[in-house]
């Protein structure tokens, strides 16, 4: 959930639709503020979601699980940063570090972390549908095991692409061995290193991520195969408007894995109804789009959120009703 974090991920494909004509500042027609949609925006940092990460990062003592296709991410990318990293460090050592934010950040239990988690620490009336739809209308920030978040190193993902363990684990693992070269190199004893690679997660501020990486390197990880790639986000086939995409449908009650950020009453923000999450590029500009249909949100129409990728979700999100998504995998929606 760390708003300091920067840089993409790719992970799903992503297909162009070209829409053909836009309104106002480059946002695409079916979603523009004005007509049917309306803009929210606004917001800034929120230090009490910060304070909350940093009370809830102690993990309990016991087993450390994580999914084992998650794990495999982790450990294949880890393998690939150590040997082209410009210091010395093992590729069990790389997928320590990179494992180490991930508990005190989404998985408190010990539980495995799951790939889907979604931020429930910032309730910032800028990330919510301005008309009020349905409550599940919601634009959670931070996103997957890295809580990869707009206003930081998610700002160029969408939700599909931080939830991918695998994809995310190809950008994360090299970017925090990177960040530990850059401090070793720099002097840095290999403990202050560590810190350095993981400044971008305030659960990490106050040493939680430390102890994990000492539990790991005495006990190392169970894994738990029942938590995969995805975990229980389920990749689709979509048509929005007539043009092809690939899309992610993320369903809350759906999640693998360490489950306690879907209660009610887990952080001040909701939890977001089911939601579809596409990708495309239009007026040389990539977006997100988060689509609920009005079956899974109980509003009284399909709504889609947009943002312009690099754009902090607090800042700008374009909300419209909308009638054109359909998912042609299940059938579901307007098809």
């Amino acid at each position: 959930m760390a708003k300091k974090q920067r840089g993409p991920v790719r992970g799903l494909a992503i297909l162009t639709a070209v829409l053909g004509v836009t309104i106002g500042l480059g946002v695409p027609a079916a979603l523009a503020a004005g007509g049917d949609g309306v803009t929210s925006g606004g917001g800034g940092d929120n230090p009490r979601a910060d304070q909350l990460r940093r009370d809830r990062a102690w993990v309990a003592p016991g087993p450390l699980v994580f999914g084992t296709e998650p794990y495999a991410a982790v450990s294949a990318a880890a393998e690939e940063a150590a040997g082209a990293a410009d210091c010395t460090i093992s590729a069990e050592a790389a997928t320590n570090l990179a494992l180490s934010t991930t508990w005190p950040e989404v998985a408190g239990s010990g539980k495995a972390p799951s790939p889907m988690t979604l931020s429930r620490y910032d309730d910032q009336t800028s990330l919510a549908d301005p008309e009020q739809r349905a409550k599940g209308l919601f634009f959670n920030p931070g996103v997957g095991i890295w809580q990869l978040d707009s206003a930081g190193l998610g700002a160029g993902e969408t939700a599909a692409t931080a939830i991918d363990s695998v994809g995310a684990a190809q950008k994360m693992v090299p970017y925090m061995v990177g960040k530990f070269c850059d401090a070793v190199n720099g002097g840095s004893s290999t403990a202050r290193a560590r810190a350095a690679a993981w400044k971008d997660w305030h659960a990490c501020d106050a040493g939680a991520c430390e102890t994990i990486y000492q539990r790991l390197e005495s006990d190392g990880v169970t894994k738990d195969d029942s938590v995969t790639r995805y975990g229980g986000a389920q990749p689709r086939d979509c048509t929005f408007e007539g043009t092809k995409y690939d899309c992610l449908y993320v369903d809350p009650s759906e999640a693998e894995g360490e489950k306690a950020w879907t209660a009610p009453d887990f952080g001040p923000a909701p939890v977001p109804a089911p939601f579809y999450v596409f990708t495309y590029a239009e007026g040389g500009k990539d977006y997100e789009v988060r689509y609920w249909l009005k079956a899974d949100s109980g509003a009284d129409t399909d709504v889609s959120a947009s943002r312009e990728l690099g754009v902090n979700a607090r800042t700008k999100l374009s909300w419209a009703a909308e009638t054109s998504l359909c998912d042609t995998t299940t059938g579901t929606g307007n098809c």
